[in-house]
């Protein structure tokens, strides 16, 4: 089943469930449109066996679809653009685009200041906003410009483009010619202010170069306790404790040797002392 949408978010979609559905200004048509381009009874769809077709009842302004002008019994199908005067319409199939709605990235834009404040408008492909009809975001504003700035979808980057606008486009309070949009941000056109809603992106924090880094230290060998199975197994044992531990009473009796060797060397003192006496009384008699 088909779902007929407005370019310009107008009014809510509306399912195509009758199998005569007109459309125009008189009231008797299933759908009105109050506008200028449009006919009292402008043009119908009617569902035969599962096919709609459209035809055009004498319009105008004309009916176009993918912008070919039709006259009668036109085979519409989903995704086809169907322009009546100047109102714009996009025929969707929701049983065939859900999977793929699911899993795109879903963007919105929600008015939180002017008019149609609350509403939100969801962004696919590319939108232009201004005063204009023909903008598929559509708004009355005065101090906003026909055509004033475009939304489009890079992959699942949402950008925005000022379209040389009389007042400018504002983003986070900064006027821009182009920005890439993250969630959360706010927009400023005329007196209408939009916030960005969609999806969540992981952002790589930058490495601050001034910042201090803190490095882990060599680990040094834990020391190991003597043993006496480590000491024979290098091989290597200390010399001086080794002969200590070999005579222990002799490295006691160290301290009880010093005086006799010194008795020793004063006994030899004093038997020079004589001998050089005696050799200079000989030598003077």
């Amino acid at each position: 089943m088909l779902r007929i949408h407005f370019s310009d978010n107008r009014q809510a979609p509306i399912w195509l469930v009758d199998e005569r559905f007109t459309i125009g200004q008189d009231s008797r048509n299933s759908l009105v449109l109050v506008d200028p381009s449009i006919g009292p009874f402008h043009a119908e769809i009617r569902q035969d066996h599962g096919f709609y077709y459209l035809t055009d009842v004498g319009s105008p302004g004309g009916s176009f679809v993918n912008n070919e002008r039709i006259s009668t019994r036109f085979q519409l199908r989903a995704g086809d653009h169907v322009r009546l005067g100047d109102v714009e319409l996009h025929l969707v199939d929701p049983a065939r685009t859900q999977a793929k709605t699911e899993q795109a990235a879903r963007w919105y834009l929600q008015v939180i200041q002017g008019e149609h404040e609350g509403k939100k408008f969801h962004i696919n492909g590319s939108m232009t906003f201004g005063r204009s009809v023909k903008c598929e975001l559509c708004f009355s504003d005065q101090e906003l410009s026909r055509r004033h700035c475009e939304f489009y979808l890079k992959g699942d980057v949402l950008e925005v483009k000022d379209l040389a606008s009389a007042n400018g486009l504002m983003v986070n309070q900064q006027k821009v010619a182009t920005a890439v949009l993250q969630p959360g941000d706010q927009l400023k056109m005329g007196s209408v202010s939009l916030l960005v809603i969609g999806p969540k992106s992981a952002v790589t924090q930058a490495e601050d170069e001034d910042a201090t880094v803190f490095m882990r230290a060599v680990d040094l060998p834990k020391a190991l306790k003597p043993t006496a199975r480590s000491s024979s197994a290098s091989g290597q044992a200390n010399p001086l404790r080794a002969g200590a531990q070999a005579n222990p009473a002799q490295a006691k009796a160290a301290p009880a040797s010093e005086p006799r060797r010194l008795n020793s060397l004063l006994l030899v003192f004093a038997v020079l002392a004589v001998v050089v006496v005696l050799a200079a009384a000989v030598f003077i008699a």
